[in-house]
């Protein structure tokens, strides 16, 4: 499935210990945020657009597009500037290296064999879900979407899942950064609605959410939570919604998915 990625938020991620700005290297942190000023709907630009997007002075928005094309991470024609597939390493990079990934994999491989059904791990990133592992479908076709793959976090079922694990008012600061764009007439865009959909998410065993980013489309995600009862993940498929209805998968794939998930508690 295609991944479908708003403009860049700029906000930087939150850093598990503090870090004394005297030892951050200002200069690494404006060529990431010129690598993710790139995207579907800006695939190739200027070094003044590249500017506008990320608001780095043009002259240095110049100079990292010329320092990325050295290093082979973009290519231009003299006045556009593109990215290069050798940018796809830096996301390999994460999927080989990380614990989670591989230690779920054969847990999603077997539930998958199970339920007939394509498995995902996703975790939340800003305002998006990035889909961090898949099972291998039983399938010739399959239905979900494949590691790396990143979707604004409102439309999917693990969003709602990883939404619900915040504190109330990182939700809201998260729902006042983010947005809630439309992309199917099953979007919930209303903020108050939302939250109050994450809020309900908090009592139940995992969520369904249904046409939220394609009418065809339903999905299913249980939190996967880690030995201190944080949730770093979730769990979950996507279904095609004329085949699923949310009894029966209420019934057939949500205890499987929980047993899953209460399988690599004691391990994530």
């Amino acid at each position: 499935m295609t991944s479908l990625k708003p403009p860049a938020s700029g906000m930087p991620g939150t850093p598990l210990f503090p870090i004394d700005p005297a030892d951050l290297i200002a200069g690494l942190g404006r060529g990431l945020q010129v690598i993710e000023s790139f995207d579907d709907e800006h695939p190739r630009m200027t070094a003044s657009e590249v500017a506008q997007r990320t608001g780095i002075p043009r002259t240095a928005a110049r100079r990292h597009l010329l320092s990325l094309c050295h290093f082979g991470y973009a290519e231009t024609d003299g006045k556009r500037f593109w990215l290069a597939p050798r940018v796809l390493r830096l996301g390999q990079a994460y999927l080989d290296a990380a614990r989670l990934p591989r230690l779920v994999q054969p847990f999603i491989q077997r539930l998958s064999m199970v339920t007939g059904e394509t498995v995902n791990v996703s975790v939340l990133d800003a305002g998006e879900v990035v889909y961090v592992a898949r099972s291998n479908s039983p399938r010739v076709v399959s239905i979900g979407f494949h590691a790396g793959a990143r979707v604004p976090a409102h439309v999917v079922a693990p969003g709602t899942v990883l939404l619900a694990a915040l504190p109330d008012d990182a939700l809201q600061a998260w729902v006042a950064a983010h947005g809630l764009p439309g992309f199917s007439a099953g979007t919930v865009t209303d903020p108050e609605v939302f939250l109050a959909q994450v809020r309900a998410a908090r009592g139940q065993d995992g969520w369904i959410s249904r046409g939220a980013l394609d009418a065809g489309l339903v999905g299913v995600a249980v939190p996967l939570k880690d030995r201190r009862g944080q949730t770093p993940a979730a769990i979950g498929m996507t279904l095609q919604a004329q085949f699923w209805d949310d009894a029966a998968i209420t019934a057939r794939l949500l205890p499987a998915l929980l047993e899953t998930a209460q399988t690599l508690r004691g391990l994530v």
